[in-house]
C-alpha cells in the first residue's frame, strides 16, 4: 500500500528572510514555510514557499508576476539560490 506524508505545519523557517547577490541586490520579506512574500529593491513582489524535505534541508521556491523564477536548497550552513539566468543568491533567515 502507498502511503503519502502530509506536510506539517509549522515545521520550517518562519520569520524575516533577506538574500543578496554579488551585484548587492537584495530580496526580502516576511514569511512562514506555507507563504512567503519578498520585495526587491525595485518594488517587484516575489511569492513563494518552503518545503521541508527528508534529510533536513529546505527547498525554497519564488515566483513573481513576471513568470522569473528563484528556486534553492539550505542546510545547516545557510541558504542559497538561484534564478533562472544563473546567479546565486544567499542569505538567512531571522
Amino acid at each position: 500500500m502507498i502511503y503519502r506524508r502530509r506536510r506539517q505545519r509549522g515545521s520550517g523557517p518562519n520569520g524575516y528572510f533577506h538574500f543578496e547577490n554579488l551585484q548587492h541586490r537584495h530580496v526580502s520579506g516576511f514569511g512562514s514555510p506555507d507563504f512567503i512574500r519578498l520585495k526587491d529593491e525595485f518594488g517587484t513582489v516575489w511569492q513563494g514557499s518552503a518545503e521541508l524535505q527528508d534529510d533536513d534541508t529546505v527547498r525554497y521556491r519564488f515566483r513573481d508576476s513576471k513568470g522569473r523564477t528563484i528556486s534553492g536548497i539550505s542546510d545547516h550552513f545557510g541558504i542559497v539560490l538561484r534564478d533562472q539566468n544563473g546567479n546565486s543568491w544567499r542569505g538567512y533567515v531571522y
